[in-house]
């Protein structure tokens, strides 16, 4: 008669055993000025364990305790790399290297933005750059993309802040990361302004441009995108909903992809002149469209309200 197994031998089984794949790991990194403390408070808004200004020497050790840690509070931890570590580029890559083989999943955020953007913000806080020595603001911006290009590169998602302020970045995030236990593909669709130039961390760009323009509608010019009476307005012109539906079926199709290869997000920037009309209703109704496929996705508006 083969033996009962005891309480002990079941607690050990594998099926019983907690693995580092379940630790909710996100690493948070990107140029400095580009709003890494603004994404760590939208994290902790969504319940995620931050720990900010983390050297990346640590970041195994941190991902271990966290995976040990019997808190329920370290289940979705966040990591917020310094970049004054120094030999940052090489020993990141590393680092996430050895998370992946030991078991973790880690997910990598990387924020970007302008240059002449990055200048303004350290211009505006009276702020040296950490990296430019006794150089220029423009000297410590281009030495550090240099050591974050390996980074930037192998990043999930890159997010360009250039165009955000505070409140929409943070918005961004949370909608990014509200899901803890999500592990498909999530879709950002990106509605922007061509004249206020193209989103650095787009994966698709669609041109709206072939659309009537409601901003010669008098009575449509002060509205958005976002409003029904726009919204039909678009949608209604010939090709508007072919070419939403073209689009819907070639991201679904890709998805499969896309997911094979680890990668877990993806944006699809869709413009217009001004980034207030066309790109606005045309990204609402393909968000609606990938959803009713299955697919996490939703809308976010670069450039609303800029007009």
């Amino acid at each position: 008669m083969p033996d009962t197994p005891t309480p002990h031998d079941d607690a050990e089984s594998p099926a019983s055993s907690p693995s580092r794949a379940d630790l909710d790991l996100v690493i948070i990194t990107g140029v400095s000025g580009g709003g890494r403390s603004t994404v760590a408070r939208a994290l902790e808004n969504v319940g995620y364990y931050v720990v900010d200004n983390l050297p990346q020497a640590l970041m195994v050790t941190m991902a271990e305790l966290a995976f040990e840690s019997s808190a329920e509070v370290t289940r979705r931890t966040a990591m917020v790399l310094d970049v004054r570590s120094h030999a940052f580029s090489v020993d990141l890559t590393g680092a996430v290297k050895e998370l992946r083989a030991r078991g973790f999943r880690p997910r990598v955020v990387f924020l970007d933005a302008q240059d002449d953007v990055l200048i303004r913000r350290f211009e505006s806080v009276r702020r040296a750059h950490p990296l430019q020595g006794s150089g220029r603001l423009l000297d410590g911006i281009v030495a550090e993309r240099e050591l974050l290009t390996d980074a930037r590169d192998e990043a999930d998602v890159v997010i360009d802040t250039s165009h955000l302020n505070v409140n929409q970045l943070r918005s961004r995030v949370e909608e990014l990361f509200a899901v803890a236990s999500s592990r498909s593909l999530r879709v950002t669709v990106l509605s922007f302004g061509f004249k206020y130039g193209l989103p650095q961390d787009a994966d698709f760009v669609l041109d709206a441009r072939f659309l009537p323009n409601p901003f010669w509608v008098p009575e449509l010019r002060d509205h958005t995108g976002r409003e029904a009476e726009v919204s039909e307005f678009v949608l209604g012109q010939p090709g508007a909903n072919n070419f939403v539906d073209d689009y819907a079926d070639l991201i679904r199709r890709a998805t499969p992809g896309f997911e094979r290869e680890g990668k877990r997000y993806v944006t699809v920037a869709i413009g217009c002149t001004g980034g207030k009309h066309r790109s606005v209703a045309i990204a609402e109704a393909l968000a609606l469209r990938l959803r009713d496929a299955g697919l996490s996705a939703y809308a976010h508006h670069r450039d609303l309200g800029r007009e």
